[in-house]
């Protein structure tokens, strides 16, 4: 079976650059549309994210559908917080009879911190586990060892948290979805390069592809909001301080210069093998980020 288009991108020698679309809080998916029209053609790929911040929204593979619909190339975002292994590996079926390939493998964000907080969370496997049951559907048997009536075809990949306090931990877990099948990872929000750097020194040993992702802040409030609320984000002072400094209307302005500051070095330096670009509700902004980041000859 022939690999996804961003499958045979992960394996050229091209800068890539992802992004993400937040689902709809509802059935009207007209300003997905958009966002799909506008970044479509500006990006490698695009993510769904599957109930981020376990917020009820418009499914990810209803917005994967819409993506290719559009003629995009998109990413399924897939979290084990919400279904068991009989769900998800439904999901997968399902997602690979619609031409939907590529699938970030997640464990998800706790119930806690979201909208529905009476939800029962489910955590019948974890991203590690579930990775290893894409790749066992691949074999064409089911997670129970039961034949299946053909055999799906994934691009899977992972997160990995660069700038944990901790590293230690995060690379036992990144080693382990390797392990398990992980071909590209998308890090959580990279601010300190050193961090990059260092993390990168590790993971090039191991042949997978790795994605800086590159947070956009609208304001200094919203930074320290993320500090306080959002696993797994951390925003330096350094970088709220810089955020505070911008005119009254133009923090989202800063926080893409910011953002296109961070993605040039990566890109120049070739740090790693492309960015992840996280807009969080400002995905019209993107492509200004491109713009100002100017990868055209690093994407040449």
């Amino acid at each position: 079976m022939a690999k996804s288009l961003f499958e045979e991108k992960l394996y050229s020698r091209e800068f890539l650059v992802t992004t993400e679309i937040g689902p709809a809080k509802g059935a009207d998916v007209s300003e997905m549309i958009h966002h799909v029209d506008l970044l479509k053609d500006k990006v490698d790929a695009i993510n769904i994210t599957d109930h981020q911040s376990s917020v009820m929204r418009f499914p990810s593979i209803g917005g994967c559908l819409l993506v290719k619909e559009r003629g995009g190339e998109p990413i399924l975002q897939v979290t084990c917080r919400d279904r068991n292994r009989l769900a998800l590996q439904a999901d997968l079926l399902f997602a690979h009879s619609r031409g939907i390939h590529n699938v970030l493998c997640l464990t998800g964000d706790s119930i806690d911190v979201g909208d529905h907080k009476e939800a029962k969370p489910v955590f019948d496997l974890d991203s590690v586990q579930l990775l290893k049951m894409a790749r066992t559907l691949e074999s064409g048997t089911d997670f129970a060892g039961n034949q299946l009536k053909g055999a799906p075809q994934f691009c899977l990949g992972a997160s990995v948290h660069p700038e944990a306090d901790f590293i230690e931990p995060q690379l036992l877990k990144f080693d382990k979805k390797v392990a398990a099948g992980a071909q590209f990872f998308q890090t959580q929000g990279i601010f300190d390069l050193s961090s990059l750097r260092r993390f990168m020194q590790y993971a090039s040993q191991f042949n997978v592809k790795i994605l800086a992702g590159i947070i956009v802040m609208a304001s200094a409030r919203m930074a320290k909001y993320m500090n306080e609320n959002v696993p797994g984000i951390t925003v330096p002072q350094a970088v709220i301080d810089e955020l505070a400094t911008a005119e009254k209307g133009k923090g989202l302005q800063k926080g893409v210069e910011i953002a296109a500051k961070i993605m040039r070095t990566i890109g120049e330096e070739k740090l790693c093998h492309g960015v992840h670009i996280m807009a969080v509700g400002n995905e019209r902004v993107v492509p200004d980020i491109l713009e100002a980041a100017d990868l055209v000859s690093v994407r040449a």
